[in-house]
């Protein structure tokens, strides 16, 4: 039986600085990050309760093949991969602004359409108004862009490109940059789903500055940062009033709301089963094996420390 990655808790010589984020570690040593991806499972911006096995070797080999088959459009900050959970890169000062970029009304745009519907309000997200008479999974006419502040702890928030450009978080000419590089990421990832059968829903890109250069950072069309539909059969389903065949992280989504939880005040994380704990990976498995067209080759999961530090020689990052 396959042991999940919880979390590590690894010592260098010369040593590191350590961040512990909701599904990656961090280590950072002058101008360089090591990122180990766990196995850890975040939804409603809360970590759940047990680590799903094989889950951060997947979300780490899907970001190393987009972000290897997007760097004609802009750097990212990757360098090599020695271990299947762990990325090594570029330590760039991260921009506080998420950009999210939906393709269809799903998710939290559908849930804000909605509300505002039954309130008779506007249908405004992130300071982008969206069309009258839409129905859940309907595509946008463009790709609209709603971005949100990262928050160190909880919930990150909507904000409008007017906002932040007034309360100063990025300057004018950044975010103009970040704005194009997220369309044309958006795109790319868009006609690669195509290729494989699948639609590109909607992601999110985080990017930092290095040397006054925007660099992609974190990880790319991954089931962890994006939605995906299958595109066979979805304008049936859409003409039919039926749920669109989901290929991501809405199912765990869906779980927990199920269990009535969705992060909110006052309410309970809901135990996983173990049947729900295998059926996450196989998810997960089958996610990255649709969208890449490579076979899933899981890795060693006795000693994963030990394996870590036998993969991370001649790199230099020395385990001791």
């Amino acid at each position: 039986m396959s042991k999940a990655l919880l979390e590590t808790n690894l010592t260098f010589d010369p040593p590191a600085d350590f961040y512990r984020g909701k599904v990656r570690d961090v280590y950072r040593r002058g101008d360089q990050l090591l990122m180990v991806a766990s196995d850890r499972i975040s939804s409603f911006d809360h970590v759940l309760p047990k680590a799903i096995p094989h889950k951060g070797q997947i979300l780490n080999q899907t970001a190393i093949h987009f972000l290897e088959a997007t760097r004609d459009i802009c750097p990212n900050w990757l360098e090599l991969s020695p271990d299947p959970n762990i990325a090594i890169g570029k330590a760039c000062d991260a921009i506080p602004v998420e950009m999210v970029i939906r393709g269809y009304a799903v998710g939290h745009a559908w849930r804000t359409y909605a509300k505002a519907e039954q309130e008779a309000g506007p249908r405004v997200l992130c300071g982008v108004e969206m069309p009258a008479g839409m129905r859940e999974a309907d595509a946008f006419a463009e790709p609209i862009i709603t971005p949100a502040t990262k928050a160190e702890e909880g919930h990150d928030e909507d904000i409008s490109r007017e906002d932040i450009l007034a309360q100063g978080i990025v300057a004018p000419e950044v975010y103009a940059k970040l704005e194009d590089y997220t369309r044309r990421l958006f795109a790319r990832g868009t006609a690669m789903a195509a290729e494989r059968g699948l639609i590109l829903v909607d992601t999110k890109y985080e990017f930092g500055l290095l040397n006054g250069e925007v660099y992609l950072i974190d990880e790319i069309h991954t089931p962890d940062s994006s939605r995906y539909f299958y595109a066979e059969g979805y304008a049936e389903r859409q003409a039919a009033g039926e749920r669109q065949k989901q290929l991501s992280k809405e199912f765990v989504r869906e779980w927990l709301m199920d269990n009535n939880f969705q992060g909110l005040e006052g309410q309970t994380m809901p135990e996983m089963p173990e049947d729900f704990v295998n059926l996450v990976t196989n998810r997960y498995v089958e996610l990255y094996e649709t969208i890449t067209g490579k076979t899933f080759e899981p890795a060693e999961t006795s000693d994963i420390e030990g394996r870590i530090a036998k993969n991370l020689m001649g790199t230099g990052w020395r385990v001791v």
